[in-house]
């Protein structure tokens, strides 16, 4: 889909749908009330007669009014000045009634929207067209993509349209990772596999001089003595990877981020088997490396000033003769060893061997990425994703990007008083603790290995794909992470 920013007159933009806002008391914003105008009144009069409905993020699409739009798309405002989450709402519910159509030009921006600048609101606006868009069809026979390839933000001046271009790029780009990350999850276990994000990683290399892909297959891992990745793919027939892509747009002294994902391509949870229903949804066990792969896409596009590298755990988790057993012991790449409890507890074994890998980077940060466990899913629902740190700074830092882009996370606990539960008779540590604080447990096992470098995680096992009717990989967390990286340029 293609985005721009431009100054319009709404009486004179062809378009096949104008989107315009009206708040609680039929009031329409300039834009509005100059086509009203133009229309001798039509709009106020259905506003008047009550067909939009009054809540908040309500449509009415209405068929040509004038002559330069096929369609015009009314959307219930609030009264005033929006509130962050209210825009959101208009933006989402603008953009899911403009499925179908070729193009579509938006005058939500001159509503005011608290507590943010000109370019927040465009961006905004862009990445919930862009989201929209988006329709997985690789494995249907006939399916049709939705048609929506120009979104136009209208800004209400020059001195306006420099914020708006602004805007519109960083949610375009958003949309685009998170696309590629939906595109990436939704793809079936048979599929996608270690050896397919291989190839997308060394695809993507091709594409741009300033991304270079490393891969560490087996032998390579076996090296290194990745002990603990190394057995959560024994069972599997899929050879494990770990594949770095190293983003260079900034200076060569600079210190790169460093974004580690879990990509279990499909976890049947080894020995540790997990129960048949919904088993299915466990192709979506590499929404962590998904949203790596969605963030490198993102980056390439944009080609910020900044170094970036991204690292995937790829391995798949089955049972066989070869499998990891519980009460087997492994000696991760630190030297620290692992009592295997629970097969089915293996994105932190293949993670912690990756996050010692990321110090080799010399990283300014390390924020690692991963369906790690139900038992965020219990705590936050769908809403937000766990957010752990070992600096407050960072912590923080991550919250506010979660916040602005509308991706929120959840800061969790991450003290000493819960490592106890990981203590082993016969290792270094265990890699389950008891049934309480599942996902704070989990947290602390990978804390072990992350205390030569600043360091966040993020559980995104609820926040990462629907389940019911609207299954599907939701993107997440790539507009959080973009925020927060094009931050710090």
């Amino acid at each position: 889909m293609q985005s721009n920013a431009k100054v319009t007159d709404i009486n004179k933009q062809r378009s096949a749908c104008l989107i315009i806002a009206a708040d609680e008391k039929n009031k329409l914003t300039a834009s509005g009330t100059a086509l009203d105008k133009a229309l001798d009144g039509v709009i106020s009069k259905l506003l008047k007669r009550g067909d939009l409905a009054k809540t908040l993020g309500s449509t009415l699409l209405l068929p040509q009014l004038n002559s330069s739009a096929e369609r015009l798309l009314l959307v219930r405002a609030a009264n005033g000045a929006q509130s962050q989450t209210q825009f959101r709402k208009l933006a989402n519910a603008s953009a899911k009634a403009i499925i179908g159509f070729k193009d579509a030009t938006s005058y939500l921006g001159e509503l005011t929207v608290v507590e943010v600048g000109d370019s927040w609101s465009a961006q905004q606006l862009t990445l919930a067209a862009g989201l929209a868009s988006y329709k997985f069809t690789r494995c249907l026979k006939d399916a049709k993509a939705y048609p929506l390839t120009k979104f136009t933000v209208h800004a209400v001046d020059n001195k306006q349209l420099k914020a708006y271009k602004r805007g519109v790029e960083l949610g375009t780009a958003q949309a685009f990772g998170s696309n590629v990350a939906r595109e990436l999850g939704n793809l079936p276990g048979n599929i996608c596999t270690p050896d397919y994000l291989v190839a997308e990683a060394r695809s993507l290399a091709k594409k741009h001089s300033n991304l270079h892909v490393t891969v560490l297959d087996n032998k390579k891992m076996e090296a290194l003595r990745m002990g603990a990745f190394l057995s959560v793919a024994k069972g599997s027939e899929e050879a494990a990877a770990l594949i770095a892509m190293e983003y260079k747009g900034g200076k060569s002294n600079q210190k790169p981020i460093v974004l580690v994902g879990k990509g279990i391509t499909f976890d049947s949870g080894g020995i540790s088997l997990k129960p048949g229903a919904n088993m299915d949804e466990m192709k979506f066990d590499m929404c962590g490396a998904a949203s790596v792969f969605g963030v490198m896409n993102a980056l390439l596009e944009l080609q910020p000033a900044i170094n970036v590298v991204g690292l995937v755990a790829a391995a798949e988790n089955m049972p066989s003769g070869r499998a990891s057993k519980p009460g087997d012991v492994v000696t991760s790449m630190s030297g620290q060893t692992i009592e295997i409890l629970n097969t089915d507890a293996e994105g932190r074994l293949v993670l912690c061997d990756a996050l010692t890998y990321a110090a080799k980077f010399k990283p300014s940060v390390v924020i690692d990425i991963a369906t790690l466990t139900g038992a965020c899913v219990i705590a936050l629902g769908s809403h937000a994703t766990g957010l752990y740190a070992n600096k407050d700074k960072l912590a923080a830092e991550l919250i506010a990007a979660g916040e602005s882009s509308g991706d929120r996370a959840w800061q969790m606990p991450l003290w000493d008083a819960y490592q106890s539960s990981l203590d082993s008779n016969f290792a270094d540590m265990q890699n389950i603790g008891g049934r309480e604080a599942g996902s704070v447990t989990a947290a602390c096992f990978l804390s072990r290995f992350t205390k030569d470098y600043a360091w966040a995680h993020l559980d995104i096992a609820g926040s990462a794909w629907h389940s019911g009717a609207n299954k599907g990989a939701t993107g997440r967390p790539v507009p959080l992470l973009m925020e927060y990286i094009l931050g710090r340029k």
